[in-house]
């Protein structure tokens, strides 16, 4: 619950920071502007708030390591529906507003929630902690998204770029070379950057398997 709070926290302090003109600038999302990816950050503020308010009496089905399994072809929001939101709102400033008035009462919904209860979102289970935790890895992916490039910009809390990595490690079923800092391993493990020649010498059979694929 905490990483979540700390992961959503700087996420939308960087969001905040960001000068209108930047808004223009390419993210580290293939193809998504910043405003694009603020867009998407609106709506998985909206997730939250919905499944929090989604009770199950059934046992969980998932966990935060299980909940990213790999989505399958043709799930979720067709491809050019965020960049013609995102374009919708017209002037930063709206997408700005709106986004901290939703994610302020994402946040605050996460801080009152029984990490012991039950929820339902996409037809799973999980209890509120797992749910929380895997959104941690959400927001940290998304901030070093964010800021990609925007430098200088702050950075991700250093313990949810760990706890980040530490799931991404369990998804991969083995963990990553330990000369890796938890940014690099973060980026190479999710495509979002290619290992350097000696890189992918340290991943040895590892590296066949990546990118992981995120669901």
């Amino acid at each position: 619950m905490d990483l979540f709070s700390r992961s959503w926290t700087a996420l939308r302090t960087a969001v905040a920071e960001i000068p209108d003109e930047d808004f223009e600038q390419p993210s580290g999302c293939t193809g998504w502007l910043v405003r694009d990816l603020v867009c998407h950050l609106v709506i998985g503020a909206q997730d939250v708030l919905i499944t929090l308010v989604t009770p199950a009496e059934t046992e969980p089905t998932m966990d935060a390591v299980t909940y990213w399994a790999p989505a399958e072809p043709g799930e979720g929001p067709p491809d050019e529906l965020i960049p013609r939101l995102a374009a919708a709102y017209g002037e930063p400033r709206w997408l700005k507003f709106h986004f901290d008035d939703v994610g302020a009462a994402a946040g605050r919904a996460a801080e009152l929630a029984d990490p012991g209860a039950r929820v339902s979102t996409q037809g799973e289970v999980l209890t509120v902690g797992d749910y929380l935790s895997a959104y941690v890895l959400e927001w940290t992916l998304h901030h070093l998204d964010l800021i990609a490039h925007l430098p200088p910009a702050a950075e991700p809390p250093a313990e949810t770029l760990a706890a980040t990595r530490a799931t991404l490690e369990k998804i991969a079923g083995t963990p990553f070379p330990a000369s890796f800092s938890d940014k690099d391993a973060l980026l190479i493990s999710t495509g979002r950057r290619p290992p350097t020649a000696a890189e992918k010498a340290e991943l040895g059979p590892l590296s066949a398997k990546l990118p992981l694929t995120l669901g």
